[in-house]
């Protein structure tokens, strides 16, 4: 293109300076015509050849730009379909990568839902599984809106003991035979299966408050027809039958028949938690506080246990006043308590004191992870009616007749636990009790009163106090012991020369060590002639609870041994013509003693 406008530009020039020859300025001698015309036409000639190269060229030209034209055009439509395909490209390139994109998407929701599926097989496995073992073993049993576990064992226990105290596997400690009575001289062995038990534990959620329920029964009581002879035909008795509701505040309130709260509970103050004496015999141990009654519990929880579980707990719980334990001749104008009479709910056989207000109760407990501290206090009430005495002398007492008295005398104590556990193989623990008429929360049932010389009563002061030593050296054995004592205090009063009360120096204790008739009254003889009542009393205990076997779902098998060395020793009395032992300790009573077990408990 450019080297045709180069020849263009060339022949125009060519053309001018042809022109301006053909014109010359000045007039000259004119050349040869022939010479010159031959020239101009030679130039002509070749300004046509140039001319129609030229006009050939621009023709070339032309082509070439309508060529170049077509071209461009070519060329911008080529740009444009090349931007368009690469537009579409882009578009498919975007549309491959979300599409590659949602593959990759379905590729992970399937994935997922693979997993999905494997965990919802797994689920349904494991739900088929847990409803398997739920039908075939359920938990508790449901009923309405409750739910219900069974509780209970089916024991076979088995007690000897050096002498005899005429009763079953449970020990009533205060009647250790001394050599004086005919049963300090023999032995005793006996097979039970009474302590098997029935119970049930019943819960419901009532929205504002949980509610729960429980009882639980043996067979160690008697009737009147009771007997060992063939087939016994022991008693149902009911153990703890109490409700208990609970508020989402903490706040529960329990009523029925159920361990007294002066009982060591092994968190805070709740109903089931009990800590006792792993021991077979159902009187537990020397030292041991409690008792099972009817009575009414409140209680309040605050913090936590890491931190720090508070209880503040309070009971009202039904009274009863042990025998007053009297030594001389004392005024007998009084009365405290009687026989249950016929037509009545008592027992004809056994005497029920005349209350005038319930026990009353009250406990604070602390639980941290790995101790649990109680300290509560009890009130007790006591009363009596009775003729004024107007006159008494050694033997003879004088009664105004024609008066009757009320008189109600205030007792009570304060109690204390403390159990730790330092170490999973270790627990220790130890309680006591200080008051006065407290004894009835003791084991060994001492005396609760005597008898003033107005023919009133008298609260005697007891204390007792346990020690408790828990050992796990393995995770199906149990090695324990224990020691344990109370003590009643002498209270005695004087009428002229004599002299009367619990434990008084009066008391005959010549027949203690004599050795009795065979075939005699041995009742008879120990009132008579070994007629001190308990000052202390003693006990100590190594036992092991081996679990054969330990199962959430088929329950627990269990073999247990214990051994028990029991002293009671009596207040010192008169022994005048005798060498007992009397001062300072008084007559003493032994007994070893060995208890077996064998139970199943449900799981």
């Amino acid at each position: 293109m450019k080297q045709l406008v180069k020849v263009a530009a060339a022949l125009v020039l060519t053309s001018a300076a042809v022109a301006q020859t053909s014109q010359p300025k000045h007039p000259k001698k004119k050349p040869a015509k022939t010479t010159t015309a031959a020239q101009i036409e030679q130039l002509q000639e070749q300004l046509r050849r140039q001319q129609q190269e030229l006009d050939t060229m621009k023709g070339q030209l032309a082509d070439r730009d309508q060529q170049l034209s077509t071209a461009t055009q070519n060329t911008t439509s080529a740009q444009q379909a090349a931007a368009d395909a690469a537009a579409k490209a882009s578009e498919a390139q975007a549309a491959a990568s979300s599409q590659q994109q949602q593959v990759n998407t379905l590729q992970q929701t399937v994935t997922d839902m693979k997993a999905t599926d494997q965990g919802l097989q797994e689920t349904v496995v494991a739900n088929q599984a847990q409803m398997r073992q739920e039908l075939e073993s359920p938990l508790a049993l449901h009923y309405k809106g409750v739910t219900i576990k069974p509780v209970g064992f089916f024991a076979f226990e088995g007690v000897w003991r050096q002498r005899s105290v005429n009763s079953d596997i449970n020990t009533p400690f205060n009647t250790i035979p001394l050599p004086g009575a005919n049963e300090g001289h023999t032995s005793e062995l006996n097979f039970s299966g009474r302590q098997s038990r029935i119970g049930a534990l019943v819960t419901g959620d009532a929205g504002n408050f949980k509610l729960s329920g429980y009882f639980e029964a043996d067979f160690l009581s008697s009737g009147t027809t009771s007997n060992d002879n063939q087939s016994n035909s022991y008693t149902l008795r009911q153990r703890q039958f109490w409700g208990k509701a609970e508020t989402a505040s903490r706040f529960a309130i329990t009523g029925g028949q159920m361990w007294s709260l002066i009982t060591e509970t092994g968190l805070s103050t709740n109903n089931a938690t009990e800590k006792l004496p792993n021991t077979i015999d159902p009187q537990y141990m020397v030292g041991f506080n409690w008792t099972r009654q009817p009575g009414v519990r409140l209680q309040q929880q605050f913090g936590d246990i890491k931190t720090g579980l508070f209880t503040a707990a309070i009971a009202v719980e039904q009274a009863q006043t042990l025998s007053a334990g009297v030594n001389g001749t004392a005024p007998a104008g009084y009365l405290f308590q009687g026989a249950g009479v016929g037509g009545g709910l008592y027992n004809a056989t056994a005497s029920y004191s005349n209350n005038v207000a319930p026990d009353v109760l009250v406990k604070g407990t602390l639980d941290y992870p790995h101790a649990h501290i109680e300290v509560g206090g009890l009130a007790r009430f006591f009363r009596t009616t009775y003729n004024p005495l107007t006159s008494g002398n050694s033997s003879t007492y004088t009664y105004d007749t024609t008066k009757q008295l009320k008189d109600t005398k205030t007792g009570g104590g304060a109690f204390a636990s403390v159990r730790v556990t330092p170490g999973k193989f270790v627990t220790l623990a130890v309680q006591g009790l200080a008051g006065q008429g407290v004894a009835r929360y003791s084991s060994a049932t001492l005396s609760d009163v005597t008898v003033k010389n107005d023919g009133t009563l008298e609260p005697i002061r007891h204390y007792s106090g346990l020690f408790s030593l828990e050992t796990h050296p393995t995770k199906k054995l149990d090695v324990f012991t224990y020691y344990g004592g109370e003590y009643n205090q002498r209270t005695q009063y004087q009428i002229g020369s004599n002299i009367f009360g619990y434990g008084a120096t009066s008391a005959n204790n010549a027949g203690c060590y004599a050795v009795a008739a065979v075939g005699g009254n041995a009742a008879t003889d120990t009132a008579t002639n070994c007629a001190g009542l308990t000052r202390y009393i003693q006990e100590g205990m190594i036992g092991w609870t081996y679990r054969i076997v330990d199962s959430p779902k088929i329950g627990r098998l269990q073999y247990s041994m214990t051994y028990q060395y029991i002293q009671r020793n009596l207040w010192s009395g008169s022994v005048a013509g005798t060498t007992v032992p009397n001062a300072p300790t008084g007559p003493r009573a032994l007994d070893n003693m060995i208890h077996v077990g064998m139970r199943y408990y449900i799981p």
